[in-house]
């Protein structure tokens, strides 16, 4: 039917869709080695940077540490913004992680504020696309996203992959089954992929209504469009063509390793609430089960950062 539709013999149709065949099959080859490469391994840090990983872990006013330091990277204000992207950033070692959508008009700064929070986190813990097909998050490894941070530039970037994403955030795992060649008999056969959470996923958008499904999921940050705000930007930038901004951006690559060592040294501990009993939360719409559960999870991350201030109890149970 093919070849009558195009109106070419069927030896033609047959040779063109046999080498479209194996196209495919060679990217879905590919699929499966990619799935099946090593984690990138941690660095080794050296007693110095180790020590200065801890002193900042140590820090008492370490939030405010956080704000600071990413003024010294050029991103003035937006302090509440930039300490709950970070505390979000540190849930991705929590069992429900927090995911965030940077909201903003166009040129406002929102990716300019969500690269600065990825660059405090470890290299080997954040995975950053422009955009994800349907189906490019079942080829993943199965332990690849498992504790990062998924980042896509722009929520239109997702529009293929929204469905999958969604579910990965709820159920911490996705997996599909589909159709491809086994490696020793060549006959087509079914196959599992498996992409196992938790992620945590960020996100930023220029679109005013934002997704219901995916808003439900997700803690909503506003970038800051106030003409004070674009005052401190100009005086931010026209600093960096001065000799004391070609200095700050030099030492700026220490300061991001620092936090990066930091980061490392934060262990995937359980976190214990025992003033959870005593807390309240707004409960006039469906929507708050899952707000209180956002809710939870940043004191959760809260808690899991400052782990180096704070005694780790242990409990035996069941031997």
């Amino acid at each position: 039917m093919a070849a009558v539709e195009l109106g070419l013999g069927e030896t033609v149709v047959g040779r063109d869709l046999g080498q479209i065949l194996l196209k495919l099959e060679a990217i879905q080859d590919q699929h499966i080695r990619d799935a099946q490469r090593p984690r990138e391994q941690k660095p080794e840090m050296t007693a110095a940077e180790r020590e200065a990983a801890l002193q900042l872990l140590r820090d008492p006013k370490l939030l405010q540490r956080v704000a600071d330091d990413c003024a010294r990277c050029g991103i003035v204000g937006e302090d509440v913004n930039k300490q709950v992207a970070f505390v979000a950033g540190v849930s991705r070692k929590l069992q429900h992680p927090l995911a965030v959508v940077i909201q903003s008009s166009s040129a406002a700064g929102k990716s300019s504020l969500m690269d600065a929070m990825l660059a405090l986190v470890p290299t080997e813990d954040r995975m950053t696309y422009s955009a994800l097909t349907g189906q490019s998050l079942y080829s993943l490894g199965q332990s690849d996203l498992r504790h990062k941070i998924l980042a896509i530039a722009e929520e239109e970037g997702i529009q293929h992959a929204s469905y999958a994403l969604k579910l990965l955030q709820s159920q911490g795992e996705l997996t599909i089954a589909s159709t491809g060649k086994d490696s020793v008999t060549g006959r087509r056969v079914t196959q599992d992929y498996s992409v196992k959470g938790p992620v945590s996923v960020f996100l930023t958008t220029t679109a005013i209504d934002i997704d219901e499904e995916l808003l439900n999921r997700c803690i909503v940050l506003t970038v800051d469009e106030s003409r004070q705000q674009t005052r401190a930007i100009h005086d931010a930038q026209r600093r960096q063509q001065t000799l004391e901004g070609l200095v700050e951006a030099q030492e700026r690559k220490a300061l991001l390793t620092g936090h990066q060592n930091a980061q490392r040294l934060l262990e995937p501990l359980h976190v214990v609430n025992p003033f959870a009993n005593r807390l309240t939360f707004s409960d006039h719409q469906t929507r708050t089960r899952r707000d209180h559960a956002k809710y939870l999870s940043l004191i959760q991350a809260v808690a899991l950062l400052h782990q180096h201030q704070r005694e780790i109890p242990e409990t035996r149970v069941a031997g």
